[in-house]
């Protein structure tokens, strides 16, 4: 049986970079910003002083310092067994990242192999299967099933033509289920 290619986004899915736009904003103002007053708003525009959050995108340490979303690491372990996997950023916007997100990856996901990653600079390119982003952007033009990965960003977004999952046990749940069910099927 050939295998699904699953692509997973890195940013607000695997990586937590709300928690990290809070933390840096409260270093450089002093301000601590609530991540319940961020639901709804866009990342940069969430904050007071959006510039900050623009600029911090931009600075070392940004995105090779992130904490890993919840859950992320097991779950992903066991999808990289059944799917085949790709971790797809689009990370040529901020070149600086390239080699902070290959780090990050590699010391969180060993187990992703340096050829299952893809840096770009837009995803309209990219196919597969199954797609996990927090972004419509990323998602819009993909042609496989969409899984619209909750962030504070797109919370209260009308998701029609997407299937939203809210945590990683979700994404477990949903894509070991639908696994199953192919696996037994054939």
């Amino acid at each position: 049986m050939e295998r699904k290619k699953l692509l997973i986004d890195m940013d607000h899915v695997m990586a937590d970079i709300t928690s990290q736009y809070i933390k840096w904003y409260k270093e450089a103002t002093g301000v601590e910003v609530k991540r319940k007053d961020l639901l709804g708003k866009p990342e940069d525009l969430a904050f007071p002083r959006p510039q900050l959050i623009r600029d911090f995108i931009h600075r070392p340490g940004f995105f090779r310092n992130a904490k890993l979303m919840p859950g992320s690491q097991e779950v992903i372990r066991e999808l990289n067994q059944v799917f085949d996997l790709s971790i797809v950023s689009a990370a040529m916007e901020f070149p600086q990242s390239l080699t902070e997100k290959y780090e990050w990856l590699s010391e969180h996901f060993p187990f992703i192999g340096w050829q299952q990653i893809i840096f770009c600079g837009s995803k309209k390119n990219i196919s597969g299967d199954i797609m996990i982003d927090d972004h419509f952007r990323n998602l819009g033009h993909f042609s496989g099933k969409k899984l619209l990965f909750t962030a504070t960003h797109n919370i209260y977004t009308d998701i029609e033509g997407y299937t939203r999952v809210n945590d990683w046990e979700e994404v477990r749940s949903l894509l070991m289920r639908d696994f199953s069910f192919q696996y037994a099927n054939n």
